[in-house]
């Protein structure tokens, strides 16, 4: 009857947690179960007592053996999911010990010769409750992670320059629109645009294959890969403007469109000869993860922390931090708090975000888990080049 009740306690938190306040609809379906199968375990530890003792009840075995069975199969998936996707220590334990409680109720109950009126029918109720809850389990944690991913779509385009009154200086338009073509909804972790500038010197005569092997070397060292080009001689691109598009925070709902201008300026007598446009968002699916809030935490260069794995020299970052919530109840109770730690970059070569998801104080993330787990995407458009010769041509 101990385990009964024990498993009936568990079941019944985990079920009203996810029923109320799971994700997804595979989520609320599972809470569901769960405090059906609580409620069984309830009538099961009740009928044991009446089994044992007060024999008022003719069919109180069947009852008991139905609600240990059902406590019993109940633990197992739950102990196959902690053992899969938790890391506590606390609850392997104590399910693991109320699986072995179950199987033990289930055989001592089975031993006292149960009356079963009807063998077939409570066989096959015994084996549809089996089907559904294994059904459900496999759905949850097979099918839905491997789903085909959504994300939104970002598009870039110029406007046309404008010259100052002075015509010593110009400016050029750039509009950023976010389209979520999709039913998904997501969290903003961060957003970037930056402009990268080059000088693009023409050669007086045809350039050989030996330095397009040396053009073809750059394409690993810097973010922009330039065009193996007879007579062009693109040089590194350097950071002319960069800055966040979208607040940290913010929401992006289903099937919406959100639309901003950036201006980039430039002096007429610029030494650039062509400009390329990027932009990318940071972002993670609302079904996935709970993210009330992400903080500013500090500056790079001010003694913020940075993984040892990120290239500090040659970039600066802004660090952003906010603690993760999973997206159901068992994973909430049988993981250890994750943090999710966004990183906006900037230096000479370029702009960017990183983000990670970590246990305090560890970095032991990996990119297939921010995907699979998270639903972390990265959205990137760029680069959309511009000549400036006919701005230039103005003067």
């Amino acid at each position: 009857m101990l385990v009964l009740l024990l498993t009936t306690g568990l079941l019944s938190r985990f079920g009203v947690e996810d029923f109320s306040g799971a994700l997804t609809f595979p989520g609320r379906i599972t809470g569901a179960v769960l405090i059906v199968v609580a409620f069984t375990t309830l009538l099961g530890a009740a009928a044991v007592v009446d089994h044992w003792v007060w024999h008022s009840f003719p069919y109180s075995g069947l009852v008991a053996l139905i609600g240990a069975f059902a406590a019993l199969l109940t633990n197992i998936l739950l102990l196959a999911d902690i053992l899969k996707n938790g890391d506590s220590v606390a609850y392997p334990v104590l399910v693991g010990a109320l699986t072995a409680g179950s199987a033990w109720a289930v055989f001592a109950v089975w031993r006292t010769s149960v009356v079963i009126p009807a063998p077939k029918r409570v066989a096959a109720a015994l084996i549809l409750s089996s089907v559904i809850a294994i059904a459900n389990f496999g759905y949850q944690n097979l099918y839905q992670p491997s789903q085909h991913e959504v994300r939104p779509v970002i598009k870039l385009t110029t406007g046309n320059p404008v010259t100052s009154q002075d015509h010593k200086a110009f400016s050029v338009p750039v509009d950023i629109t976010l389209e979520n073509r999709n039913d998904a909804r997501f969290y903003v972790l961060g957003t970037e645009f930056h402009a990268m500038a080059q000088r693009v010197p023409l050669s007086s005569k045809d350039r050989l294959r030996q330095q397009w092997r040396a053009d073809a070397e750059q394409w690993t060292k810097y973010q922009e890969i330039n065009p193996l080009s007879r007579r062009e001689i693109h040089q590194p691109g350097e950071l002319i403007e960069a800055q966040p598009w979208l607040p940290t925070g913010q929401w992006i709902e289903a099937n919406d469109t959100f639309s901003t201008r950036m201006v980039v300026q430039l002096p007429m007598d610029t030494p650039y000869d062509q400009v390329a446009f990027y932009a990318s968002a940071s972002l993670a699916h609302k079904d996935r993860v709970i993210l009330k809030q992400i903080d500013f935490q500090g500056y790079s260069w001010r003694g913020g922390k940075v993984p040892p794995w990120m290239n500090t020299k040659e970039t600066d970052s802004l660090i952003y931090r906010g603690r993760l919530h999973e997206n159901n109840a068992i994973d909430e109770h049988t993981r250890v708090p994750r943090f999710v730690t966004v990183y906006w970059t900037f230096g000479a070569q370029g702009a960017g975000i990183r983000e990670t998801i970590t246990r305090h104080g560890s970095e032991d993330h990996t990119q297939a888990e921010l995907v699979s787990r998270y639903g972390l995407v990265d959205v990137l458009t760029g680069p959309i080049e511009r000549t400036l010769w006919d701005i230039k041509s103005r003067r």
